[in-house]
């Protein structure tokens, strides 16, 4: 069982991560508990679930942590080139009598290349977080829950997401759901490097008609995609196994936009140590943890309640 974490941000999004099965974390944003229903919930753990026994996670880990090296190595470059050449403006004749010219060119025609490069070099490595890991974790996910609709009912939703998620960066983009960098006011669906589209990823669900098998998955992915690229490993194709769609459970988490707001609050609230006292009037009085007193007067009915 991984540990479970929430993120204290209004986007709605999850990341596995971790070095192997045994020590593994799964974590979701607030909003995404409050966003979701129990299928599209379900779906999205069933995908980050999938990421950890599919041993992506050691792989996006080690990613993350390159693309950061590469950033510093490359900020230490140039902006060690700028005060070396400031520096040395007093002394250029003087390098230049002694031979130390070429070496000055060198280091700086180096920096200088690194510095283009880094990010090329970022890219490349943003595109090698395959997004084939990505459709696995779909196929492997819906064989988990066999409710395929969950997990594309769940993308829909982040997809249309409104709010920014201020603890991303680039370096740690590769590891969430969906891309959680992405311009205020424009659609995420296709707009990653390091996911596929997900306009492609729902229709690809949607389609799984008869069965959740990967040999499902696969099929339709060949549909879809008009291609005949092997997307699941020969191991998980080798015996095609019956697993039938389940139907859909009732969803008892309709809630209005006021009740949402709030539901989101309560969670946040949670998560950051506040306790929660019912009064018989049927109010809940949220206290923080800073509070020291020994009772709470209840705002509605005015009854004193004891907080110990």
């Amino acid at each position: 069982m991984p540990k479970i974490y929430i993120v204290n941000e209004q986007a709605p999004n999850a990341f596995a991560t971790g070095r192997n099965p045994e020590n593994s974390v799964v974590a979701v944003t607030a909003g995404l508990l409050s966003q979701l229903n129990r299928d599209e919930l379900q779906g999205v753990i069933a995908h980050e679930i999938s990421h950890i026994v599919n041993r992506d996670i050691l792989f996006m880990t080690f990613a993350g942590i390159m693309l950061g090296v590469i950033v510093i190595i490359s900020e230490i470059f140039v902006r060690g080139h700028w005060i070396g050449a400031n520096s040395g403006s007093l002394n250029r004749y003087k390098n230049k009598s002694s031979g130390g010219g070429n070496e000055q060119i060198i280091l700086l025609v180096f920096s200088i290349v690194f510095a283009i490069s880094a990010p090329i070099i970022a890219q490349l490595l943003y595109f090698a977080i395959s997004r084939k890991r990505e459709y696995l974790a779909d196929a492997s996910g819906v064989r988990l829950t066999r409710y395929p609709e969950g997990l594309a009912s769940a993308l829909e939703k982040l997809s249309q997401n409104r709010f920014n998620l201020n603890t991303a960066n680039k370096a740690t983009a590769g590891l969430y759901i969906v891309n959680p960098l992405k311009k205020t006011g424009m659609q995420i669906s296709d707009l990653s490097s390091t996911h596929p589209p997900i306009t492609e990823r729902i229709k690809i669900l949607r389609g799984m008609m008869h069965g959740v098998d990967f040999a499902d998955y696969q099929t339709v992915y060949n549909k879809i995609k008009n291609n005949s690229e092997q997307i699941i490993p020969a191991s998980g194709l080798k015996s095609k196994v019956d697993i039938p769609i389940v139907s859909q459970i009732k969803d008892v988490t309709n809630l209005g936009k006021k009740e949402e707001q709030r539901k989101l609050g309560d969670i946040v609230m949670n998560v950051n140590g506040y306790n929660f006292y019912n009064c018989k009037c049927g109010v809940t009085i949220k206290v923080p943890p800073t509070f020291t007193g020994s009772s709470i007067k209840c705002p509605r009915c005015g009854e004193v309640n004891l907080t110990n």
